[in-house]
């Protein structure tokens, strides 16, 4: 038996290579332990489930698998088995006779025959029909099949790898997958954390898409500032490191050479996803309180570096004494809501510099101001004022009542 990871000093050197050849970027333990676990079990020839939302890079672990395992100067061959019709999914895989249906004009071999001795990735294997389940489910009990019109068994030495980001368990329950199934491909168990639970990397892999973008097309690289990093850090990537990488490729396309902002990089997400947009969120989502509160963080971590910005242009210090008080005699009361973004920042600005001498806000007292903010801005108009937050109406009816709001 293999000896364990943690005793094994080689490893750390086996999961730098792997992460070379196949370009796999970032250092988050969760990453790290799936890459092991697809080491440790390459050079043993048990069927292995890679399970993990879409777009996380589950690809990249049967290739793992295959490359340090013995049968890795044999074939190996992918199967998108959601991208098969399923009239004509079991003669792609176990290959069909002449004459066995309507079109079938000569003889076929399946990819099980063509991958004898190598490795057969199965991707989205939750796909597969129930009675393509069953031929499947004889291949790894006893290595037999039949092609499509044949009654002749033969016999395949094949390894498989499947993956899937559906919750097969909950397939199983309802019927749409077989369980012994299940626990045949399962034996080995690999989780690709999704995006979000992987700390730095995600601004890792931002960077290494800018630049590989640049590189590739010639353009100027563009660049991140801070507020937009750590937007990059906070959002939840719900399409994980495939999204990420259309979304820096965009940027990159349309603002070669620029610093892109934190605005900037919101307003390339899709429209359900940005603030001010939550109605037309997956239910499931709409009411996340963590989600909400991330995108009303960003409010209130824009608001303050827009006005430290103002303060720069002013030549305002956050304890100014007679040149605050000089340039608040100067400033207008509070701008109504109907005139344009820079007069609303002056009123901000006007607010904050007004407070100078009183110590940093909590947290939780910020959230109460901004919300306050928010409100008197649109004439007590909760809906609007949620817009304006990114949070649903329902969180901000709740606030309301938490901070003792209601007379706004």
């Amino acid at each position: 038996m293999p000896a364990d990871i943690t005793e094994n000093p080689s490893v750390p050197q086996a999961v730098e290579r792997a992460k070379q050849r196949f370009s796999i970027i970032g250092n988050s333990p969760a990453l790290t332990d799936a890459i092991l676990r697809a080491i440790k079990v390459a050079p043993i020839d048990l069927s292995v489930l890679v399970i993990g939302e879409s777009g996380t890079g589950k690809e990249f672990f049967p290739q793992i698998i295959h490359t340090t395992g013995a049968r890795k100067h044999k074939k190996y061959i992918a199967v998108n088995c959601g991208a098969i019709p399923e009239g004509t999914i079991d003669s792609e895989l176990f290959g069909h006779e002449k004459g066995a249906f309507t079109g079938a004009v000569a003889t076929r071999k399946g990819y099980f025959e063509e991958a004898d001795g190598g490795t057969i990735f199965l991707d989205e294997v939750a796909e597969l029909p129930l009675t393509t389940q069953a031929r499947l489910l004889r291949v790894l009990e006893s290595g037999e099949f039949m092609k499509v019109g044949s009654s002749t068994v033969q016999r395949t030495n094949v390894r498989i790898v499947a993956a899937t980001n559906v919750d097969l368990l909950m397939a199983v329950r309802k019927g749409k997958f077989r369980e012994d199934l299940y626990y045949r491909l399962s034996t080995v168990l690999i989780n690709v954390p999704p995006l979000h639970d992987r700390g730095d990397d995600a601004l890792m892999l931002a960077r290494r898409f800018a630049a590989s973008f640049a590189e590739r097309y010639m353009t100027e690289p563009i660049r991140f500032s801070e507020e937009a990093r750590h937007a990059i850090m906070l959002y939840r990537w719900p399409g994980n490191v495939r999204q990420l990488k259309n979304i820096v490729e965009q940027l990159a396309l349309f603002h070669a050479g620029e610093e892109i902002s934190r605005l900037t990089l919101l307003e390339a997400l899709p429209m359900p996803e940005r603030p001010g947009n939550r109605e037309s969120m997956p239910v499931a989502d709409m009411h996340t309180y963590e989600h909400e509160r991330e995108f009303l963080w960003q409010t209130l971590f824009a608001m303050k570096s827009e006005i430290a910005e103002l303060r720069s242009i002013l030549g305002v210090t956050p304890h100014g004494g007679e040149q605050t008080r000089a340039l608040l005699t100067k400033l207008p009361p509070r701008i109504p809501a109907d005139n344009n973004e820079a007069e609303t920042h002056r009123g901000i600005l006007h607010e904050v510099l007004a407070e100078k001498e009183n110590p940093p806000l909590s947290l939780e007292d910020t959230e109460r101001e901004a919300i306050a903010e928010a409100l008197r801005r649109n004439g007590g108009d909760k809906r609007r004022a949620a817009e304006q937050l990114g949070i649903s109406p329902r969180t901000l009816y709740r606030k309301i009542h938490d901070f003792r709001l209601s007379d706004i």
